[in-house]
């Protein structure tokens, strides 16, 4: 195989809206799967939910006290016998009538004749007979059968993103297994003769494996499960090798190894599997990108492959900018994209012409104000972990100074459109 420098294309630069169209184009949710519903938490619904009966689905004490009728309590200091007593669980013996009442629990069935509970902290506990202390009014502390779901009713609408409050109210309708769209699976593959495992010794030219762990990380972060592969080293044949394992997946994302050197082979050893959609954006940090799609053995179906910079904060960057938002695309979500404000810069942000750029900064949200988080290197990891946010500056100015309004990613924010 040639070497990538002695291949390179006329390609143009594609920019940062352009190559966000082109993947999320590319891009469908997975297919849906029935899974257990303990595993079912921050996965998207696949069809409606309807309610096959009421819930609760008869009257029941919404406290423990004496289950009464109401126009025996209207007034204080009433003295009334006690006929029984039925606890969550069980089923009442017999009916309450005028002049009685029945000991009855939270969560226990109301006996016919009753429509009223009354705290037992507003009686004197009486087992026979008892005194109501103070006037209660009709209907209080009982819960109608279908107050919370009613039969017939759609309670969970299909797309709804699995909150623990919809597992409670799926697990309430005897759902012990729903449809979802499944959580994507993602190998992330590092490349690079420099890169060794945390615990190798640390030779001369040698860095640590960090965008596998931080990627992973990311790709956790939104629900998805990462699966590490490891290291592919700069030659074809190791990294066919690897792209060959990590294709399993339902997304490949890779780090390095994607600019124009006579090392960077992942362009045309994914040409060659596949197919390469672009691999230059007008953006700093991370203008060496590559999108595209790697074909599975025998062919039967193709992977998106997202190739990102070595440097670790254009990693990350590139990751928050263009993959997270497939992956949620791919995992059913409907919100992809995380919300924007406008802020007062604090300090001055420089950047080349002809590139948008996306400087990490601190978010004031009460101040109203942002501020960068200093040297903003690709290489500064440290940057990206100080950074509430991400400052966009458009395309067309050199720098950003004091006192102007710029726009703010809140990447310590969900997706809101």
């Amino acid at each position: 195989m040639a070497s990538p420098s002695a291949a390179k294309t006329a390609q143009r630069v594609l920019s940062v809206d352009e190559a966000l169209e082109r993947i999320l184009a590319r891009i469908a949710a997975l297919a849906p799967e029935t899974i257990a519903l303990g595993d079912a938490l921050g996965c998207v619904l696949a069809e409606d939910v309807v309610a096959d009966r009421d819930v609760p689905p008869f009257r029941n004490s919404a406290m423990d006290g004496y289950a009464v009728r109401g126009e025996d309590v209207a007034r204080p200091s009433v003295r009334l016998r006690v006929v029984g007593a039925v606890g969550a669980g069980e089923t009442p013996a017999r009916a309450v009538g005028r002049g009685e009442a029945m000991r009855i629990m939270t969560g226990a069935p109301l006996p016919d004749g009753a429509d009223t509970v009354v705290r037992v902290e507003d009686t004197d506990g009486g087992k026979e007979a008892v005194t109501i202390t103070r006037e209660t009014p009709t209907g209080l502390s009982v819960r109608q059968a279908g107050e919370d779901l009613r039969r017939g009713e759609t309670v969970l609408a299909r797309g709804t993103h699995l909150r623990p409050a919809d597992i409670g109210v799926l697990a309430t309708l005897g759902r012990a297994r729903v449809p979802v769209i499944p959580r994507p699976r993602v190998s992330v593959l590092s490349t690079g003769d420099e890169v060794v495992e945390l615990d190798a010794p640390l030779a001369p030219g040698k860095i640590r494996d960090a965008n596998r762990y931080s990627l992973s990380a990311a790709v956790r972060a939104i629900g998805a499960e990462p699966y590490p592969i490891g290291i592919a080293r700069d030659t074809a044949e190791d990294l066919r090798h690897a792209l060959g394992n990590a294709a399993f997946a339902d997304a490949v994302v890779t780090s390095g190894g994607v600019s124009v050197g006579d090392r960077d082979y992942v362009k045309p050893v994914v040409e060659q599997m596949g197919s390469m959609d672009f691999w230059s954006i007008a953006i700093r940090p991370g203008r060496p990108l590559a999108f595209g799609t790697l074909r599975t053995a025998g062919g039967t179906r193709s992977v998106p492959i997202f190739g990102l910079p070595g440097n670790p904060v254009s990693a990350l960057l590139t990751f928050e900018l263009f993959v997270r938002p497939a992956l949620l695309k791919m995992a059913g979500r409907a919100k992809l994209h995380r919300p924007r404000v406008r802020a007062r810069l604090l300090d001055a942000v420089e950047k080349p012409a002809g590139l948008r750029l996306f400087a990490r900064g601190v978010y004031d949200p009460v101040a109203g104000t942002v501020r960068s988080t200093g040297p903003q290197g690709s290489g500064i990891l440290r940057s990206m972990s100080l950074a509430n946010c991400l400052i966009e500056v458009p395309e067309a100015p050199e720098r950003a100074g004091p006192e102007e309004q710029v726009t703010v990613i809140r990447t310590d924010l969900p997706e809101d459109h």
